[in-house]
């Protein structure tokens, strides 16, 4: 049984989700992102990537490397990183602001060619995630490793599916709980 508080009280007096702890980048982002619906297509595709990168580290590592990652990837364009190639990786992989996993670095072009695929084929990245909303994270990773996604495991899905809103994980008792739950995704 897993005895550690789910709840926390920050310094204002509002309870939050204990993972958020008492750093205020950390704090910052579980009150004012984390959870909030987000509907717009590259803001959808940085997540999923910086999840990707995540993957066996703290999250709070990759938040404080974002502007770092920002730069590196051309604001997470995905119409723009798809035309990027191996000489593009190999300079990544020696951008000391990011994390240098080779892997990772070549996961975010492969899925910049998919997610445009994607975009072409539904209109837009928001339209096709947001059709998953309600149901399990492993549908979604299933769905994107079968259009030859890569670094999107059902656990890396979870993880941006709360982020982005898909799913109201705030604890109860968080003062976040159910702050998404009368934003509904445009279909546009």
């Amino acid at each position: 049984m897993d005895n550690r508080p789910r709840l926390l009280a920050g310094p204002d007096g509002r309870l939050r989700c204990a993972w958020s702890g008492t750093a205020e980048d950390y704090v910052a982002y579980h009150d004012l992102e984390w959870g909030v619906p987000v509907f717009d297509d590259v803001r959808l595709f940085e997540k999923i990537c910086l999840e990707g990168f995540q993957a066996g580290l703290s999250w709070l590592t990759v938040l404080r490397k974002r502007e770092a990652f920002r730069r590196a990837f051309a604001g997470f364009d995905f119409r723009r990183l798809a035309r990027w190639g191996e000489q593009d990786v190999q300079r990544l992989v020696r951008d000391p602001g990011i994390i240098r996993h080779r892997g990772k670095i070549a996961s975010v072009l492969n899925n910049a060619r998919r997610a445009c695929e994607l975009a072409e084929e539904q209109g837009s990245l928001h339209r096709f995630f947001w059709s998953f909303q309600g149901r399990e994270p492993r549908e979604l990773a299933r769905e994107l490793k079968r259009r030859g996604w890569t670094f999107v495991g059902p656990v890396t899905v979870e993880s941006f599916m709360q982020a982005m809103g898909l799913v109201d994980a705030h604890e109860p008792g968080c003062w976040r709980r159910g702050a998404a739950a009368c934003t509904k995704p445009h279909r546009g």
